[in-house]
């Protein structure tokens, strides 16, 4: 699997994707995503793909989109994670580290925050470095917990 930016000319991609009911519990189908990513600059579509499909989505957030959950200026948020698969989600959460540091050299911290209801995320999440941070923000889906992944910065000579 691969992790991309979102262009136009991956909306067919978009439109095939399919989310269950207990998904769109927790997370939007790209298609109200994306809209928000080309009207925000310090908002990123990103997909998964595997064999010419999508199979995991997530938007990235800088500056504005961090600020109820962290105050680290050079944290990204992680938001809208959805995947068809969940193996191919543990990929896409194994690569995102690597990608965020190769797209956004500037980030020193990922963010997420996770619906407290939401148990399989938050143990995925876990299992990958995400640590949960104390802070607890109420989201339009109910109580959210936010979670953190330090990244390493290159040191500038």
């Amino acid at each position: 699997m691969k992790l991309i930016r979102f262009q136009e000319t991956h909306a067919s991609l978009v439109d095939a994707y399919v989310l269950s009911e207990e998904q769109l519990r927790f997370t939007a189908h790209p298609s109200k995503s994306i809209p928000l990513c080309k009207a925000e600059p310090n908002r990123h579509a990103i997909l998964g793909i595997e064999n010419d499909r999508l199979v995991v989505y997530f938007a990235l957030h800088e500056q504005e989109g961090v600020q109820p959950y962290s105050d680290n200026l050079k944290a990204i948020l992680l938001r809208t994670l959805s995947t068809e698969y969940h193996e191919l989600g543990k990929a896409a959460m194994q690569r995102l580290p690597e990608f965020v540091q190769l797209q956004f050299p500037h980030i020193d911290e990922i963010v997420l925050a996770v619906n407290v209801a939401n148990e399989f995320a938050r143990k995925l999440y876990t299992k990958f470095g995400y640590q949960d941070t104390g802070r607890r923000v109420m989201g339009s889906k109910g109580m959210l917990i936010v979670m953190s992944y330090p990244l390493e910065v290159p040191v500038k000579r």
